[in-house]
């Protein structure tokens, strides 16, 4: 009877521990996701010179209805406009809203 005992808590122990350590670290970088997250949209995103894009290019209002980057004006249209991997279009590269834009700062 011992030696069963004895076994199913090595076994308890040596399934036990991992697995529990694997859903710690799950959970903790789960919070630092979504801490990340606020973070992120806490940084203040200021266009050049105040204005949206489709001011500063002189948008028509059918264009700007069609756009996203209108339908979500806090976030520059630069980081709408980026592919899924991360990457910026060559039309996002040369557009000079995008050069003129300061850097966020953290406030």
């Amino acid at each position: 009877m011992d030696t069963v005992v004895t076994f199913l808590l090595g076994l308890g122990l040596r399934i036990g521990i991992p697995i529990g350590i694997t859903v710690l670290v799950f959970v903790l970088l789960r919070q630092l996701d979504k801490r990340w997250q606020k973070d992120a949209m806490s940084v203040p995103v200021v266009a050049t010179g105040g204005k949206p894009c489709w001011e500063l290019k002189g948008c028509s209002e059918d264009n700007k209805k069609k756009c996203p980057a209108a339908a979500q004006p806090a976030i520059p249209c630069w980081q709408i406009f980026r592919s899924r991997d991360g990457v910026l279009g060559e039309n996002c590269i040369g557009c000079d809203v995008f050069r003129q834009a300061p850097v966020p700062v953290r406030v």
